[in-house]
């Protein structure tokens, strides 16, 4: 679904939505915007991947990063390292079955290598940062811990892919009861049939979605 252009009576109008992600209760999570999934010159491209979604989400981020740090939101990055001691082997036996390359389409994000690095919006001092092993931002991390210790209870979700660690983060989420509200148009997959149908399903299941003009509107009443 695109983001609405009405706003429905009781579905979050500009008030309501700014009660919905007060700095008093939210955080902006930026997922996965990182030179290998991002970058022009990234594994990702290189694969030949449907990459024309990403450039305008990004730009689209970066406003949402604006507007929560100048509204007092906490702004959180969250990444993919990948790493040999702890690469899953169901995760390479699974490429193996699909007649993928195990070795190479391992080295997504590893550590140390250029491809790991945030691109777009980058963390600033202040800003948490939070490296996961797999999909969800919540496995194997400290994240819930971070948003305990900032006492969020509601996400405002972006980043890339949608359907992939956006949708796993999201459903973890909803699963340990934050309330979540998805940027659709600071979000992208490598196609937009991809993209369309997994917002689909997460609005039908999990989140909220928003535009980033919406949140924008919503953040800037709050450091009026």
């Amino acid at each position: 679904m695109t983001a609405m252009a009405e706003t429905k009576p009781g579905s979050g109008g500009p008030g309501e939505l700014a009660g919905w992600i007060s700095p008093k209760r939210a955080a902006l999570c930026v997922i996965d915007v990182q030179v290998d999934f991002a970058a022009p010159d990234g594994l990702m491209a290189s694969y030949g991947v449907d990459m024309s979604a990403v450039p305008g989400a990004i730009a689209n981020m970066k406003r949402l990063v604006a507007s929560a740090r100048g509204a007092g939101v906490p702004v959180i990055f969250i990444g993919l390292e990948t790493k040999a001691e702890t690469d899953s082997p169901v995760w390479m036996e699974r490429m193996r079955r699909r007649d993928g390359d195990p070795e190479s389409e391992s080295n997504v994000c590893r550590a140390g290598t250029p491809g790991a690095a945030f691109y777009g919006p980058l963390p600033q001092p202040g800003d948490a940062v939070v490296m996961k092993p797999k999909y969800s931002a919540f496995h194997a991390t400290n994240f819930a811990e971070i948003l305990m210790e900032k006492g969020v209870d509601t996400l405002v979700v972006c980043g890339l892919t949608t359907e992939c660690c956006i949708d796993n983060t999201v459903s973890d989420a909803f699963h340990r009861d934050y309330h979540i509200i998805i940027a659709d148009d600071a979000s992208a997959a490598y196609g937009d049939d991809v993209h369309r149908s997994a917002l689909n399903i997460l609005e039908m299941n999990c989140a909220v979605l928003r535009s980033t003009a919406e949140i924008e509107d919503a953040w800037s009443a709050a450091h009026v």
